[in-house]
């Protein structure tokens, strides 16, 4: 599917994506699910990846608890601009590095289930217009939302996938 366009879309897509990633992670025995990816990536294994998301969802949802304010957040998250996402990745794998997999597990859905909350409390001209809320600039809330939910989710499929082999 397409990058989604209008809430149906993005509702449909995040929940397939995510669904795919939960289901491709239980397909392995707890063993692989906890084993080292191969050297060259930052992201050593599953439990980083889960973490990774589970982040970008907490700083969505901080994003839009502040624009929805009228206050400006900042973006991605203070220290760091879009410019330095590399060093800011860096930062969530050495924040999360000592977590279960298990405790990954809840955190990444709990923080999903909250994000979908958010979208389906809007309507599709709230998440779809563009510059209809000042803090998204010259984009629509929808577009963050696909970036932190279906993209996202399924950049961390393709990436287990590709370790795995």
């Amino acid at each position: 599917m397409a990058r989604p366009t209008n809430k149906t879309e993005l509702l449909d897509l995040s929940r397939k994506n995510f669904g795919l990633l939960v289901d491709f992670i239980e397909s392995f025995s707890v063993k692989e699910q906890n084993s080292e990816f191969p050297k060259g990536t930052m992201n050593r294994n599953i439990r980083d990846i889960l973490m990774h998301l589970h982040h970008w969802h907490l700083m969505m949802i901080d994003w839009y608890t502040i624009g929805m304010q009228g206050e400006k957040p900042e973006m991605p998250t203070k220290g760091y601009t879009w410019k330095t996402t590399p060093e800011l990745n860096k930062w969530i794998w050495e924040k999360y590095n000592n977590i279960s997999l298990e405790y990954a597990k809840k955190d990444i859905k709990s923080s999903y289930r909250k994000v979908r909350q958010l979208i389906e409390k809007h309507s599709n001209e709230e998440l779809f217009e563009k510059k209809r809320y000042k803090w998204t600039g010259t984009t629509s809330l929808g577009a963050y939302l696909v970036s932190a939910t279906s993209s996202h989710y399924d950049w961390a499929y393709k990436l287990i996938k590709k370790a795995k082999k």
